[in-house]
C-alpha cells in the first residue's frame, strides 16, 4: 500500500499548541541580542502549573509568529524547500509548524515533545537556513548541535545530511568511540555545522582542534538525558564558549530542574512549544503489562523473540544483554547485542544489521532507548522493567513512529508489580494487564510469541566490497599523476564524520 511519506521519520500528533502570547507581530532577521551574555533576572513572569516532576514552562514575553501549514509558507532558501520536496516532505508536524517561523527569524526556542514528535527538522531546518551562504574557517564551526549519545548524533547527522548538501554546508559528527584523528581532520578542513556529544567535543577543544567563539546557532537536543547522564557541567562549559548574542534552541522530552537551569541561564525570551506533556502516550501505541512467574519468564522471553518480525528487548545490564543474546542464538533466533561495552563500529554494524533485517531481535540496554529509528518496528519488550518513567517512555518510543501502530510489553514478576504500578501512574499510562504463561495463546495473541526452531544460528557481518584505492588501476598499478582525478570536496555528513 502506497503511503505519503511523513517528514523527519516521526509520528504525527495534532494536539500541539504554542504556550505564548496572542497575536503574531513580525520580527527581524536576527535574534534579540544579549548584552554581555544571557540575562536571567526574573524575565518570565508568572508560569503555568507544572506537570508532576517538572518545572513549569516559561511564558513567552514577545508574541510568537503564527504557525504555518506548509513548508512553502516559510522564509527558507529555495534549495532547502526543493530538498524537502525531493524527500517527499511537504506538511510540517506541529512542533515544526509552530517553532520554525520563529526560529528562522532568530528567536530562541524551548520545545518539549515526546520522542518521535519531529524535533530534528524543527531545529535542523532553522540551523541550516540561518547558516546557509556562510563559510567556516578551520576549527571554527558556525552552528552546533549537542546530543547525549553517539546513536542520536548519527541519526541527527543522517537526517540533516540531504538538506545540508542542498545549501552546500559541511557537517562534522564528533562523538566518542570513534577515531579522534578523523574528527580533528574534519574540523581542520572546515565544517559549518558540528553535531557532537559533550565529552568528545570538550576533548577536541582542549586539544586546540575546535573553537566555539564563532558559533551563532546552538541546539541542545534531548537536554533532559544529557542532565540524567551527568553531562550538565560539560554542557554549561560549552555553552559559555559560544557567541553570547547567538541563537539557542533547547529541545527536550521532559523538563526537570536541571533543564530549568539551562532555560533560565541561556535562553532569552524563548518561543515555547509543547507538543504534549512528557507523560502523554502515543495514541497508536498499546501498553501491556504481562504478569509472569520468575521460573517461566526466560521461556516466555525466548518465545517472544522467536516471533515473526523485529523486536527490541531491553535489559538493565550489558552482562544480561550478552547472556540473553547468546541464549537466543543457540535457540535459533537471529539476535544481536547492543550496549555501552561495544565499540562504536560494533554498535553501528549491529544497528545496520537490525535495520536491514539481517537480525530480527535487538537485545539492548538503555543505550538504544533514544536516537534509534527503525522502520516498521511494531514491538518493544521490557524484559527488565525500567526503574524510571522517562526510561519507559523513551524505550517505548522506538515503536509507533511515523504514524504506525506498535506495542510496548513489560514482563513483570510478582515482586515487581507494585513498583510497575507506580511507574505507570507517573508516566500517565493505563496499561492492559494480563497473566500469561509460556506457550499459552494469550502470550501469542499479544506478542506473536512462538516456539523457536532450536537450531543454533551464527550471525556474520554482511560482505561489503572494499573500494579501490584512489589512483589504482584494475591490475593494482597506480596511474600516472596526470591521469588521476582531483578529489571532489564532499558536503555529505558522512564525509566529514
Amino acid at each position: 500500500m502506497n503511503r505519503t511519506r511523513t517528514n523527519d521519520r516521526f509520528a504525527r500528533t495534532r494536539n500541539g499548541s504554542i504556550d505564548s502570547g496572542r497575536g503574531g507581530s513580525r520580527f527581524g532577521s536576527s535574534a534579540p541580542r544579549r548584552s554581555g551574555g544571557p540575562s536571567r533576572s526574573g524575565g518570565y513572569g508568572r508560569r503555568p502549573a507544572a506537570v508532576q516532576g517538572e518545572f513549569a514552562l516559561p511564558r513567552t514575553i514577545t508574541p510568537a509568529l503564527p504557525a504555518v501549514e506548509r513548508f512553502a509558507d516559510l522564509d527558507m532558501p529555495g534549495e532547502l524547500l526543493a530538498a524537502l520536496g525531493s524527500e517527499g516532505v511537504t506538511v510540517p508536524f506541529p512542533i515544526q509548524a509552530a517553532t520554525l517561523p520563529n526560529s528562522l527569524a532568530g528567536r530562541d526556542v524551548l520545545g518539549r515533545g515526546r520522542t518521535g514528535s519531529g524535533k530534528t527538522l524543527a531545529f535542523g531546518l532553522a540551523l541550516l537556513a540561518r547558516t546557509a551562504g556562510q563559510r567556516a574557517e578551520a576549527r571554527q564551526p558556525l552552528g552546533l548541535v549537542l546530543v547525549p549519545t553517539r546513536e542520536l548524533a548519527q541519526q541527527v547527522t543522517d537526517a540533516l545530511a540531504p538538506y545540508a548538501r542542498s545549501v552546500k554546508l559541511r557537517l562534522a559528527t564528533v562523538v566518542g568511540g570513534m577515531p579522534i584523528g578523523r574528527q580533528v581532520s574534519a574540523l581542520r578542513g572546515g565544517a559549518e555545522v558540528v553535531v557532537a556529544t559533550p565529552g568528545r567535543l570538550k576533548d577536541l577543544i582542549d586539544r586546540g582542534a575546535c573553537r566555539l567563539d564563532q558559533v551563532s546557532v546552538t541546539v541542545l537536543d534531548e537536554a533532559d538525558q544529557m542532565a540524567d547522564m551527568g553531562f550538565m557541567p560539560q554542557v554549561t562549559a560549552l555553552l559559555d564558549q559560544v557567541r553570547p548574542e547567538g541563537q539557542r534552541m533547547l529541545f527536550s522530552a521532559t523538563l526537570d530542574r536541571n533543564v530549568d537551569l539551562l532555560v533560565r541561564r541561556y535562553l532569552s525570551d524563548p518561543v515555547v512549544h509543547s507538543v504534549d506533556p512528557s507523560a502523554g502516550a502515543v495514541t497508536t501505541m498499546e501498553h501491556h503489562v504481562l504478569h509472569v512467574q520468575g521460573a517461566d519468564k526466560h521461556t516466555a522471553t525466548t518465545e517472544i523473540a522467536a516471533r515473526d518480525g523485529r523486536v527490541i528487548m531491553f535489559l538493565d545490564t550489558k552482562h544480561a544483554v550478552d547472556r540473553l543474546t547468546e541464549h537466543l542464538l543457540n535457540s535459533g533466533v537471529r539476535a544481536a547485542a547492543l550496549h555501552g561495552g561495544k565499540s562504536q563500529p560494533q554498535r553501528t554494524r549491529t544497528l545496520t544489521q537490525f535495520k536491514t533485517g539481517h537480525v530480527n531481535v535487538l537485545v539492548a540496554t538503555n543505550v538504544a532507548a533514544r536516537g534509534i529509528h527503525v522502520d516498521d518496528l511494531d514491538l518493544v519488550v521490557n524484559v527488565d522493567p525500567p526503574t524510571d518513567h522517562k526510561d519507559y517512555l523513551h524505550r517505548g518510543g522506538r515503536t509507533a513512529r511515523a504514524g504506525e501502530s506498535g506495542s510496548v510489553v513489560t514482563l513483570v514478576t510478582p515482586n515487581q508489580r507494585r513498583g510497575m504500578t507506580r511507574l505507570m501512574a507517573t508516566a500517565g499510562i493505563v496499561p492492559q494487564t494480563t497473566q500469561v504463561h509460556a506457550g499459552e495463546a494469550a502470550l501469542h495473541r499479544i506478542t506473536g510469541a512462538q516456539a523457536p526452531s532450536g537450531i543454533p544460528v551464527v550471525i556474520t557481518a554482511p560482505v561489503v566490497e572494499r573500494p579501490k584505492k584512489r589512483g589504482a588501476t584494475s591490475r593494482g598499478r597506480r596511474r600516472p599523476a596526470s591521469a588521476r582525478r582531483a578529489p571532489v570536496r564532499q558536503f555529505a555528513a558522512g564525509a566529514a564524520a
